[in-house]
């Protein structure tokens, strides 16, 4: 199956500076995205249901964008991405995730996105 990348966009009245946090620490991670995560310098090893999965991050620009590439991607040109915008028109904060899967799976993961992100947004007020 063919692996393919997608991008899905959240409005947030959160600002990047929060989100941000979100995605970097270990204490706010765990509270929308993983169980648990261990962070050893670039090395994220976040865990599901005990079933660990690790990332390195290779891309940090702090309140603007944050890039993983997990250890057994398919593809070396995968990864996962978090990136934080403003609105010109509306002000409005925006968070773009890049993600990859297989190409019959892209609505189902973007259904797992908008889960996730609803976490978030509790977590982030909005």
């Amino acid at each position: 199956m063919k692996r393919v990348s997608f991008t899905v966009e959240f409005l947030f009245r959160a600002s990047p500076t929060i989100l941000y946090r979100f995605v970097t620490t270990p204490s706010c991670l765990i509270r929308w995205f993983c169980d648990e995560v261990d962070i050893t310098g670039e090395i994220f090893t976040f865990s599901w249901d005990g079933n660990p999965e690790i990332a390195e991050m290779i891309d940090d620009i702090e309140d603007e964008r944050v890039r993983f590439k997990w250890e057994d991607a398919d593809d070396e040109d995968e990864y996962l991405e978090f990136r934080f915008s403003k609105s010109p028109v509306t002000g409005e904060n925006i968070l773009e995730i890049t993600d990859f899967c297989d190409e019959d799976e892209v609505q189902g993961q973007k259904d797992l996105w908008a889960s996730q992100i609803k976490m978030l947004r509790q977590e982030t007020g909005g």
